[in-house]
C-alpha cells in the first residue's frame, strides 16, 4: 500500500518565459502527479523576483510553488523532468508532512500544559480553539510608588 505524503515543489523559471510557458509547466507537473495517483492541493505563482545571485546569467526569475499530496514515487520523475526543462533555472522538492506532524504535536503539548497550569490556578479550561489572553506590556509594569526609607 502506498502512503500519501505532502510535498512542496518550488521552481524558478527564466525571466524571459511568458505566462503561457509557466502554464504549460504547471500542466506538465499536474500530469506527472496525476499519473502517480497524487493531487495538487495548492499552486501559487509568486511572480518575478530578484535572485540572490546570478544563475545562468539571469538576475531575476519567476517563482512558482506547488503543494502536492501523493506517494513518494512521483518525486523522482518530477525531479528528472525539472532538470531537463531549459526554462527551469532551479527547483526544490521538500517533504513537509513530517514537519507538520511535529508542529502539531508541539502545539498539542503546549495546549495540555496550559490547561494543566490553568487548572492548578483554579481557572476554567479554555474552549476548543480559544487562545489564552495575554497581558499587554503596559499591564506588566508595577505602578510606580515611592517608599520612604526607614531611618
Amino acid at each position: 500500500m502506498r502512503e500519501t505524503r505532502q510535498y512542496e515543489v518550488v521552481y524558478i523559471v527564466t525571466p524571459d518565459a511568458g505566462e503561457d510557458v509557466i502554464a504549460e509547466l504547471q500542466q506538465q507537473i499536474e500530469a506527472i502527479v496525476k499519473r502517480f495517483g497524487g493531487n495538487i492541493e495548492k499552486t501559487e505563482n509568486w511572480g518575478r523576483r530578484r535572485l540572490a545571485y546570478d544563475i545562468a546569467r539571469h538576475r531575476e526569475g519567476t517563482y512558482v510553488l506547488h503543494v502536492i499530496n501523493g506517494p513518494g514515487e512521483f518525486v523522482h520523475e518530477l525531479d528528472r523532468r525539472l532538470k531537463v526543462i531549459d526554462q527551469v533555472v532551479r527547483h526544490l522538492v521538500v517533504r513537509v508532512d513530517e514537519e507538520l506532524r511535529v508542529a502539531e504535536r508541539a502545539k498539542a503539548k503546549r495546549r495540555s500544559e496550559s490547561q494543566r497550569r490553568r487548572a492548578a490556578r483554579g481557572l476554567p479550561p479554555l474552549a476548543e480553539g480559544e487562545e489564552p489572553r495575554r497581558r499587554s506590556e503596559d499591564q506588566d509594569e508595577a505602578p510606580d510608588t515611592e517608599t520612604e526609607a526607614v531611618r
